[in-house]
């Protein structure tokens, strides 16, 4: 299994990284997490230069796919050149937003009459296209998920290791980045955000 986590000029760190972290601690020979810029370099809001593994092209391959957020996400979504380049399916695609990358999705006509979670400076952008914004964590829908806040990264990582590979690596995953002391509280936390749009909840 392939995931790419799009991550562009002005990167928030805490949104790519922390779901890059969770989705390795899956150690097997077929499972790949890639970072995904449309430059072999990107440097994040803070000054952290992050090198790409993959170009976006490559990541509309991928099995599953974040789309991450940053500064300058207005920037992405007003470029007509690098938005083509985004040829994404999710009937064959997990896809997953963070923050301001449910823009880059709505943008991109991949949340047609789906709810969504977002930050709240990118909430009334995500309205502006025309797309009605939770005021929760965490939210899915068949194969597209959308998670507002930074540390609600771990959210979309659980989710889409529980898709691809199983609820239970999704625990463990998890459970072995969660403070001590805390992480049962963490795993309960998460699951209850995630398990009801997993595949066979009763609301899907």
């Amino acid at each position: 299994m392939h995931i790419a986590i799009l991550t562009f000029d002005g990167y928030n760190e805490l949104d790519s990284l922390i779901a890059f972290g969770i989705l390795n601690r899956i150690k097997k020979p077929d499972w790949r997490v890639s970072i995904a810029s449309p430059a072999s370099k990107v440097e994040s809001m803070n000054g952290a230069v992050l090198e790409s593994h993959i170009s976006i092209e490559e990541a509309c391959s991928a099995d599953a796919v974040i789309f991450g957020s940053g500064l300058k996400t207005r920037d992405v979504v007003a470029d007509k050149k690098l938005m083509t380049t985004m040829q994404f399916d999710p009937s064959r695609q997990l896809l997953g937003a963070q923050c301001s990358g449910t823009l880059i999705l709505a943008k991109l006509g991949l949340l047609d009459s789906v709810p969504a979670c977002t930050d709240l400076i990118t909430k009334p952008w995500v309205e502006e296209a025309g797309v009605s914004v939770l005021n929760q964590a965490f939210f899915a829908k068949g194969n597209v998920a959308t998670a507002g806040g930074c540390l609600a990264s771990q959210y979309l990582a659980f989710w889409i290791i529980a898709r691809l590979e199983s609820v239970k690596a999704a625990q463990d995953a998890l459970h072995y980045v969660a403070p001590v002391g805390e992480k049962e509280e963490y795993l309960a936390r998460a699951q209850q955000n995630v398990t009801p749009y997993l595949p066979g909840s009763v609301i899907q």
